[in-house]
């Protein structure tokens, strides 16, 4: 064993589901470093629109349990963000009007007639149909400014700025190597995103890839234009309380590409206006680009590799704002070795096994537990 301190876990990546992660093992004691190739959250975590959807069209119905059961946390996942930080998230509940073939036959979502959506939205021109009352949304930038103060709170170590390029087994641990230097633990969980299959080493590779989003967000005429988050088949449309509406998004796949495209935008901005017409003038304040973790069956991959040891949670593609609560405590109690109260069997990484990537299992020392 090298001459180094030995982490209880680190994780890998900047975003909600790294920092959550870190959260929810250090609740259960143990030392945790965070390692993030960039600027912490200003990637997949700074880009989304922050729908908290566990109902769609594009919601595969095997990830629908684990995403309800994720919703169910959200209001107090947040609170204890707050409190932790000092910061305030924009955590809204006025719902959301959804078209008919987006939403389906789904509990607790209302069929309305022109009158009564009338009554709801006024500015909307066209009338999507149903409303899904308990359908929330929040503000991702604030919520992940939040969850790095939270972070910090709680003692978690943060080193940014150097990019982990392999994980390896060595001396019954896991060593992290990255730009500048190695690391040693435990644990290792690998929450990278789009570049998760970017690490390298003995560990399993996961066919993880980028899925490009552009997207805009507009200063609405007045404070109160839309109240509701507002989806269809072609454009989506989310309120945030200091007046902007977040108008998105594009699904390409580009790569690692990240440029803004001006006449996809364009192409929103005037879907946004067919939808509530007074968007039509409304001010371009911002348009960016980000880049979601896609999988090839579009089910993110949360649990232990093929060598004991390693994690995944990634792989969460539209979804990881939403998802971020049950990964984390699902994925901590896994690796405190306590059976999740929900199955993560489905997304297990073991699932790609067939690739012929690391299908030999490598057993570390001891099984893995955290100080109480």
């Amino acid at each position: 064993m090298k001459n180094m301190k030995v982490w209880d876990a680190i994780v890998l990546g900047g975003g909600r589901i790294s920092k959550n992660q870190a959260r929810e093992l250090r609740k259960q004691g143990a030392e945790v470093l965070v390692i993030d190739r960039g600027q912490p959250g200003r990637e997949a975590s700074y880009a989304a629109a922050g729908m908290l959807t566990p109902f769609g069209a594009h919601m595969p119905a095997i990830l629908r349990p684990l995403a309800s059961f994720s919703a169910r946390l959200f209001a107090e996942f947040v609170h204890e963000i707050e409190d932790e930080s000092g910061k305030t998230v924009d955590l809204r509940a006025f719902g959301a009007l959804v078209a008919e073939e987006e939403l389906g036959e789904v509990a607790g979502a209302h069929k309305l007639d022109p009158a009564e959506m009338h009554a709801l939205e006024p500015c909307l021109g066209y009338r999507p149909g149903m409303h899904f009352a308990s359908e929330r949304s929040v503000d991702p930038r604030m919520l992940m400014a939040a969850l790095l103060d939270a972070a910090k709170h709680r003692g978690i170590h943060i080193a940014h700025g150097s990019a982990v390029a392999e994980v390896s087994p060595e001396d019954g641990c896991l060593t992290v190597k990255s730009e500048r230097t190695e690391y040693i633990a435990q644990v290792v969980v690998n929450c990278c995103g789009a570049w998760t299959a970017t690490i390298g080493g003995g560990c399993q590779l996961l066919p993880v890839r980028p899925v490009k989003g552009q997207m805009l967000s507009l200063v609405a005429p007045h404070r109160d234009t839309l109240k509701h988050v507002v989806r269809t088949s072609e454009v989506y449309l989310v309120p945030r309380t200091d007046g902007r509406v977040l108008v998105g998004a594009t699904v390409e796949e580009a790569g690692f590409d990240k440029r803004v495209e001006p006449d996809r935008i364009q192409k929103l901005h005037q879907l946004a206006a067919n939808l509530v017409p007074d968007l039509g003038e409304a001010r371009l304040l911002e348009a960016w680009a980000g880049l979601r973790p896609g999988t090839p069956d579009d089910l993110p991959v949360l649990g232990e590799t093929d060598v004991a040891g390693y994690f995944v949670a990634a792989g969460h593609f539209r979804n990881g704002i939403l998802l971020a609560p049950v990964t984390a405590i699902a994925m901590a109690s896994m690796m405190g070795g306590v059976a999740p109260s929900i199955d993560l069997g489905p997304f297990s990484p073991k699932r790609f096994a067939q690739t012929g990537v690391g299908s030999e299992k490598k057993a570390l020392d001891a099984p893995i537990r955290f100080a109480s």
